[in-house]
Parts: structure tokens; sequence; C-alpha cells
């Protein structure tokens, strides 16, 4: 009973987790009249601050502390950590502009493709074996993505560039052993002073979002740090009580409901050339995932 009770409780936090981030274009739709890069100045700050709120209730800040003391003696995890918080600074940046720019759709497309673009990365710095099935997988996504570019005239620069960046913070992460807040804290404190700097610009310039935004604004962008930090916390946690072939299904509930925002919400353009392109990258991902379902 146990074991089932934690199965159902791992099942909650990652399927949680994928909802949050799934419908988080609402939430930078819902923030009107704030430019998308003092969103992502805002989110970067707000981050730091519920985090380090959130060791101090938990009483981990000592832990953090220690932990913190550790990293800045090694060279090698001080780099890792900045180096993942400018990953995911472009990464955030990107995503935050596509939504605000009507491109839900593409954000979509780039996370449907990011887990074939973390397996490729694998490959190339890890030397990972890449077996007939992942070949296969990996050659029906490219197919969808030239099918997008032939068919509607377009290359997905913005599915390609969060799949790339995600893929590589991922590979970041996956060489760097930290704790999730521990990580989450550092990582945007150290492109922290970037954020400060453009919101020192935008105050300097008459033009920052507290000096002519209403208090709902306000709190919203106070509010990004708590969207932010939460679902990775609760993928954290679903991740430990869950085995890799779960998760792996289910991170793919996020960029379906992404999809389905960007259809029926926000009315963004899907044609016969968008289904046919994600329906190559469906069927690789259909192809991927019974591949490392056999194997786990």
């Amino acid at each position: 009973m146990k074991e089932n009770g934690s199965f159902s409780q791992g099942v909650i936090f990652s399927l949680s987790s994928y909802v949050i981030w799934g419908v988080l274009p609402i939430y930078w739709k819902s923030i009107q009249g704030v430019a998308s890069f003092e969103i992502l100045a805002n989110r970067i700050l707000w981050s730091v601050v519920f985090v380090g709120i959130l060791l101090k209730l938990t009483g981990r800040w000592t832990s953090f502390i220690e932990e913190t003391k550790k990293i800045i003696t090694d060279r090698k995890k001080t780099a890792a950590l900045a180096a993942a918080g400018l990953t995911i600074l472009v990464n955030w940046g990107i995503f935050i502009w596509a939504v605000a720019s009507d491109h839900i759709i593409e954000t979509s497309m780039g996370y449907y493709i990011n887990p074939l673009v973390s397996v490729l990365m694998g490959v190339f710095y890890l030397h990972e074996k890449l077996d007939n099935s992942i070949k296969a997988a990996v050659i029906l996504a490219a197919i969808g993505v030239g099918s997008m570019v032939w068919n509607v005239g377009v290359f997905p620069w913005i599915s390609i560039s969060l799949a790339l960046s995600f893929a590589l913070y991922g590979l970041i992460k996956k060489t760097l052993v930290v704790e999730t807040m521990t990580s989450i804290i550092l990582e945007t404190f150290v492109v922290s002073p970037i954020a400060l700097a453009y919101l020192y610009y935008l105050a300097d310039m008459g033009n920052a979002a507290w000096q002519h935004s209403d208090t709902l604004t306000l709190l919203l962008l106070a509010g990004a740090g708590a969207v932010t930090a939460t679902p990775l916390i609760l993928f954290t946690a679903g991740a430990k009580l869950l085995p890799l072939s779960i998760v792996g299904f289910l991170q793919y509930v996020s960029p379906t409901i992404t999809l389905l925002l960007g259809i029926f919400v926000y009315g963004e353009e899907f044609t016969f050339s968008h289904l046919l392109s994600f329906g190559w990258i469906w069927l690789g991902l259909l192809v991927f995932s019974i591949a490392q379902f056999r194997k786990r």
C-alpha cells in the first residue's frame, strides 16, 4: 500500500508540474503593458526572493549556505551553475517573448522535440549510444521540421532555440549534483546583475513597470518567482517517486496543453501544413517513447 501511495503521489506531483508549465502562457499573457524582457528580469529576481523565503520557512537556509560554500570552492561547479543560469535566461527570454508575440504553437513544437534534442546531446557530449529506434525517431522529427520550412516557408527558429537551450540546460544539470532549491536560487542569482541593470535602465528612463503599472500587474510580476519555482519543485518530488518511463511519458502533457491553448484560446493559425509537420514529430515521439519504455 505504501508503494502504491508513493506512486500515486509521484504521478500527482509530476502531472501538476507539467500542467503548470503547460498553462504558463496564460500567466505571461495576463501581464499587460510590460515588455517581455522586463517580465524576464522580474522573473529572475522574484525567483531568487521566492526560493530564499522557502528555504527560510522550511528550515533549510543553513544547509543551503553550507552547500553554497562547497560549490564556490569548486570551480567546475561554479562554472556549471553560471552556464546553467545563462542558458535558462535565454530559454525563458525566448519563451516569454514568443508567447507575447503570438507564437505559442511554436513554443509547443519546441518542447515536443526537446527530448530528441536531449538524446542527441547525450550522444555528442556524453558519448551515449544511439540505437536504430532512436535514430528513426530523430529522422522523423527532422522531417517534421523540414516540412514546416518547406510547406509553411518559415524556419521554426523559436522551436529550435527553445529545444536546444533547454536540452543544453538539462545536459549541464545532468553533470551537476546540487539540491533543487539551491540550484534554482543560485542559477537565477548569477544572472541577477543583468536583470537588475536592465530594470535600473528602465527606471532611469521612466519606463519601469513599478512606475506606471497598476497593482494587479505588479502582483503578477512578483508572482513570477512562485510560478517559476513551484513546478520545478513539484517535478523533482515526482521524479523521485516514479520510474523514468512514466516521467518521460508525462512530459508531453505540457506542450499538448500549450498547443491547445495556442489554437483554441488565443486563436493562432494552425493549418494542414502545421498538422503535417506536427504529425511527423508526434510519430517520431511515439517511436522514441516505445523504445524508451521497452528499455526500462
